[in-house]
């Protein structure tokens, strides 16, 4: 960990992530429209952690809340962040200023959104990206290493895929790339947010697979936002379930999405029983 004393002090107790409070709202035409209210999460190191709810839950707010990527047209009004032994919000109201900011993301924290090709430059081959982004972090990488992660994430003549442009692959191997640049970062924390839904469901299950064996491989703490039941309880070990801006339930997935205590988690499992598909994974 680069993160100084309060990076020690969050190895030492396996603390990965700590919020308290928090509380935030989206400014839409002068007013304010909550999104968080009163969150507490904690992530310890090595979890597998699920984030689910229906849209508008508010459960992408909080995993952008983490990094400091949050949309200047969302704001803050309470609440402590700690990701990673950055201090993103103090529970005066103090930020992490820019540079701050800049490390924790670059460094410790990796991000795969939910479009693989919104996350990739167009203009720009496959290659000379993943070389930017290694370098930008302080470590060049060479067209055979860039093969070699590549190829992790089975990928197919690695070689010839480097030098594409984004238009020219899949949508399934564009989130192979951007999962491949995201784990060579060796990051401490990765936060998928929907990181298949563009995807078929036969593509879905093996980028899914790939994402966990890959933070299993490296010891990579993974926060999983999703709506999707069925694989969070199949790939996770704990679930979160948010409503309305609020942690309603959480514990370990064979509770929480099996035998769920809250009545919205069980509105939810039991509309999966509803449709078939509780036990699919996809």
């Amino acid at each position: 960990m680069t993160a100084g004393t309060a990076g020690t002090a969050g190895e030492k107790d396996g603390v990965i992530v700590s919020v308290t409070g928090l509380a935030a709202a989206y400014r839409v035409r002068g007013e304010d429209s909550p999104a968080l209210a009163g969150v507490d999460l904690r992530v310890d190191a090595g979890e597998r952690l699920g984030i689910v709810g229906e849209s508008g839950s508010g459960k992408t707010t909080l995993a952008l809340a983490l990094g400091g990527m949050l949309p200047r047209s969302c704001h803050l009004s309470a609440g402590r962040i700690e990701s990673c032994g950055t201090t993103v919000r103090g529970a005066g109201g103090e930020t992490a200023d820019a540079a701050q900011l800049r490390a924790l993301r670059r460094e410790r924290i990796a991000f795969i959104a939910q479009d693989p090709a919104a996350s990739l430059d167009p203009t720009m081959r496959i290659g000379r990206q993943f070389s930017l982004a290694m370098r930008a972090q302080g470590t060049p990488m060479t067209d055979a290493a860039i093969d070699e992660a590549l190829a992790a994430v089975r990928i197919e003549r690695p070689d010839e895929v480097r030098r594409l442009y984004p238009h020219q692959i899949s949508g399934g191997m564009a989130q192979r790339v951007a999962i491949a640049m995201a784990v060579a970062r060796r990051p401490q924390l990765l936060i998928a947010d929907e990181p298949t839904a563009a995807l078929d469901a036969e593509v879905r299950t093996e980028v899914l697979g790939l994402i966990v064996r890959l933070a299993e491989e490296h010891r990579i703490t993974l926060l999983w936002v999703s709506h999707d039941i069925p694989a969070v309880r199949r790939w996770c070990t704990r679930a979160v379930v948010m409503n309305e801006g609020r942690i309603v339930e959480e514990g370990p997935v064979g509770t929480v999405l099996v035998e769920p205590e809250h009545a919205y988690t069980r509105q939810l499992v039991n509309a999966l029983r509803a449709e078939g598909t509780e036990g699919d994974g996809r």
